[in-house]
């Protein structure tokens, strides 16, 4: 029996060649492996010895060779495949050992070069490992020093490795092999400038954790990341205390994160069930919670905070007071975590660069039955040229830095979606309505349920797409709501201009909507 082994990743290779040289295994190696194995007394022949041909061309050509790949592809049941390796001399390889050039690892360092990133490509791995998994039935194919000490057990039991067992692991060849070359397609189509969406897409993500459950307790979970360079991205989350992360909990703080890189000035996004809740900027982050607090105290209760500044002492103290499922922010003081730590199952994240913006390449993808449905990441906000006052008056400046709040607000909420602030402070949000007028009494009646009566007055309006009719703006009406942000374009804008100019209102139209489905 025969090996061969050529690995970057040397992790426990050292044990698992003494253990096949001490079963009988004859051992091939390339390079560095070679090396290290006769540094280490352990018995190996060079590749070249096999291949009677010296590696050249910078290493680029070691394994290319009929010698090796022969010896892999024989069907050992095959008279004919039998007759012919014996006529040329070539010997059976049965086990192939082999992981890859470090491609990932290269395109995620700074600064690194084209020509660094072409030649961390391997040719002759994936070629060994394509030829070894091919022929399963004969030859067991590791790609993972996780999967060594189960062919040592089962050579040292049964002097042989089961097909069941390679055709697993050949399974894991063409995993492996299918992710390596999606990294390199992927890189390359960039450089090239391809088509962002072409006729075929490749994707390829690397788990991060199993999940307890999904977002039942009957439905299997996992998640997993993409491999991108990108900082302040969820992935990227650091958790230093609490029960482990959940599906939802996961994808609730995705959301809140989504929102909250919106935002420049100290600002807190409370979400709940991937909706915002309460939400709100000021002068430094404690104000800013207390603010997003106070805008809804019973739907913050189990949920997920975001802060976009360090939590202080005084800031954690307010937290601790209520049940939270997940904070997350930038950093946190001493005196912040010696508070949380008296709250064991609270989930503490940091998040370096959590502000940090998605790229303008970044996308979004949805998966329904049988397909996936891929978009641009939803970056955009306003373009403030295209800004447009539609009544008599115009708002004032205060009122104007309260609508953008607002439409920043309203794009994270899910559609139909109307939020209604004041003072940079969310005071009602109407998430996930069928219809616009349902969303928009949603808002104004939990802002009078949860604040007061009288909150709503002198407050503003976004919506997160037009007005079809201007029932919408009656309700603002009657309820001190003194200008409203929306992207326009329903063949009856002229109802709710109309309105808005009657009760002296003041309407901006963004030209840009933010559905979110």
């Amino acid at each position: 029996m025969r090996a061969l082994l050529s690995v970057y990743d040397k992790t426990g290779i050292l044990d698992f060649a003494k253990s096949l040289s001490n079963l009988g295994v004859e051992l091939i190696s390339t390079g560095g492996t070679y090396n290290l194995l006769k540094e280490n007394n352990i018995p190996v022949k060079s590749v070249s010895d096999i291949t009677n041909f010296p590696e050249c061309l910078d290493g680029r050509v070691k394994t290319l060779h009929p010698n090796i790949h022969a010896g892999i592809l024989a069907k050992r049941d095959d008279e004919k495949h039998i007759e012919q390796l014996k006529n040329l001399n070539i010997d059976f390889i049965d086990i192939v050992v082999v992981n890859l050039y470090p491609f990932k690892e290269t395109i995620l360092k700074d600064n690194f070069t084209l020509e660094e990133a072409i030649e961390n490509i391997d040719i002759g791995g994936p070629t060994m490992l394509r030829a070894g998994a091919k022929n399963y039935n004969d030859v067991s194919v590791i790609t993972s020093p996780k999967d060594y000490d189960m062919v040592i057990e089962e050579l040292s039991k049964n002097k042989k490795v089961s097909v069941k067992t390679n055709m697993y692991l050949a399974a894991k060849v063409f995993t492996h092999t299918a992710h390596y070359d999606t990294l390199i397609s992927n890189y390359l189509r960039a450089q090239a400038d391809l088509p962002k969406y072409d006729d075929v897409i490749n994707l390829t993500f690397e788990k991060v954790q199993d999940m307890r459950y999904g977002e039942n307790p009957h439905q299997d979970a996992c998640f997993y990341k993409e491999i991108t360079t990108e900082k302040g991205v969820l992935t990227n989350y650091k958790q230093i205390q609490g029960k482990e992360m959940s599906f939802n909990n996961v994808n609730d703080t995705n959301g809140a994160l989504d929102l909250l890189k919106e935002f420049e000035e100290p600002t807190i996004v409370a979400v709940k069930h991937s909706n915002p809740c309460g939400v709100a900027s000021a002068d430094n982050i404690y104000e800013a919670y207390i603010k997003a607090y106070n805008s809804d105290k019973i739907s913050i209760f189990g949920g997920i905070v975001a802060s976009n500044r360090e939590i202080d002492e005084k800031t954690a103290l307010e937290m601790s007071k209520i049940f939270l499922e997940v904070i997350i922010a930038p950093s946190y003081s001493k005196e912040a975590l010696e508070i949380f730590s008296n709250k064991k199952n609270l989930r503490i994240l940091i998040l370096e660069n959590i502000d940090d913006k998605l790229p303008s390449n970044a996308f979004d993808c949805k998966k329904v039955s049988g397909g996936l449905l891929i978009q641009d990441v939803n970056s955009k906000l306003i373009d403030k040229d295209k800004l447009k006052c539609v009544t008599n008056r115009k708002p004032t400046d205060k009122e104007l830095e309260d609508l953008i709040f607002a439409f920043k607000v309203v794009k994270s909420a899910k559609s139909n979606g109307i939020a209604i602030c004041k003072d940079k402070q969310s005071l009602g949000i109407g998430n996930g309505q069928v219809n616009r007028i349902w969303a928009t009494k949603q808002a104004i009646e939990h802002a009078k349920e949860l604040i007061s009566d009288d909150v709503l007055e002198g407050s503003v309006l976004a919506s997160d797409a037009f007005f079809p009719f201007d029932d919408c703006v009656k309700e603002a009406v009657e309820n001190g709501i003194t200008a409203i942000i929306q992207p326009g374009g329903s063949i009856r804008d002229e109802d709710s201009i109309n309105l808005c100019n009657k009760h002296n209102i003041a309407m901006i139209f963004t030209e840009i909507r933010h559905f979110r489905h």
